[in-house]
């Protein structure tokens, strides 16, 4: 098949592809658009693909979307951009977003875990939908008031409002940390928490309580950094009474500051005290010992979000979904000292 130029070297149009196939342009739209089964022929849709790659046709995306109503571009809500999980979530949503040609913009809530504002003054005209993840339970009001679909990740699969729920088993991950610890001998518990209100830290704080029951546990909140970590895990640790063995932590970046609040007291890690985070991002393998954590697949968890917000937008409902997690034993932990 002969390939002629488009006129004057511009940009080739789906005119340019249909004289090269030799057929309609409404058979190059449903083809180029995916809609030919059942109307077009393989051999004919084989030929409209290898016409577009031929002349390098690139279809005109403002004027489709103009046409069909949609911008192809999805919002990302996050609580902050300080914590390296959410950009490897963004990272696998965008890919995932960038294989069937959408775009995403990615928008910390000004906040941080309060209410999420529409960041346009006419969301619904400027997006396709919206991913929400791990935001306070009533954080995205602003977009459930819209028709936009909406994916929760990382919060209560019971809450209403979201088109599809995904999930990490943190609950799981929760378990595998204390039966570790148990299985060391540790018997004496500092909980860690993080202060952000949030589905997820609850579900932890509730696999804990329930795990431990028997044991001595202490429970001290922080927000999520390791300066104020430290100083709260300072504090519980030098308080007068039996000084706990292990410190759960909801976070990796809150056992970096019980890390060195350790340090500060003259304790060792794991000798003196047993540390673990949740996580596993870079922080992990930096402090030193390496932490023992809970390994969360960030870009899978935001992979496999960007698909269920896809398939709504196609007409589907995704069933729930809840990605298993994996907890990496590494030096901060250790048996139980003889107090």
């Amino acid at each position: 098949m002969q390939t002629p130029e488009p006129p004057g070297g511009t940009r080739p149009t789906s005119r340019d592809v249909a004289r090269t196939a030799g057929v309609s342009q409404a058979t190059v739209s449903l083809v180029l658009g995916d809609k030919w089964r059942g109307r077009v022929s393989e051999r004919t849709a084989g030929a409209v693909r290898e016409a577009a790659r031929s002349l390098g046709y690139r279809p005109n995306l403002a004027a489709r979307n103009l046409r069909l109503g949609r911008t192809r571009t999805v919002l990302l809500v996050v609580p902050a951009l300080t914590n390296e999980f959410f950009a490897h979530v963004y990272t696998g949503a965008a890919a995932e977003a960038a294989r069937h040609g959408f775009g995403v913009v990615l928008y910390p809530s000004p906040d941080g875990v309060g209410r999420a504002r529409d960041p346009f003054a006419s969301a619904p005209a400027a997006l396709d939908g919206v991913i929400a993840s791990s935001m306070a339970t009533d954080a995205l009001d602003a977009f459930r008031d819209t028709d936009l679909p909406l994916v929760m990740l990382d919060s209560d699969p019971a809450g209403p409002g979201a088109a599809a729920h995904v999930n990490l088993d943190v609950a799981d991950g929760m378990r595998r940390v204390t039966e570790h610890l148990l299985g060391l001998g540790h018997r004496d518990f500092l909980h860690l928490a993080s202060a952000a209100p949030s589905w997820t830290f609850d579900v932890r704080a509730a696999v804990l309580a329930r795990a431990l029951r028997g044991t001595e546990v202490r429970t001290v909140r922080s927000p999520l950094n390791v300066a104020d970590a430290g100083r709260a895990a300072e504090q519980a640790l030098a308080a007068p009474g039996r000084r706990p063995t292990a410190v759960v932590c909801d976070d990796d970046i809150l056992a970096a500051g019980v890390c060195k609040a350790a340090r500060r007291l003259g304790l060792r890690v794991p000798e003196d005290l047993s540390v673990t985070g949740f996580d596993d991002m870079a922080l992990a393998t930096v402090v030193e010992p390496e932490l023992t954590t809970v390994r969360l697949p960030a870009e899978e968890f935001g992979r496999r979000g960007m698909e269920a917000l896809l398939a709504v937008l196609a007409g589907g409902r995704p069933d729930p979904v809840s990605l298993p997690v994996d907890l990496v034993t590494r030096g901060s932990t250790g048996p139980a000292p003889a107090l």
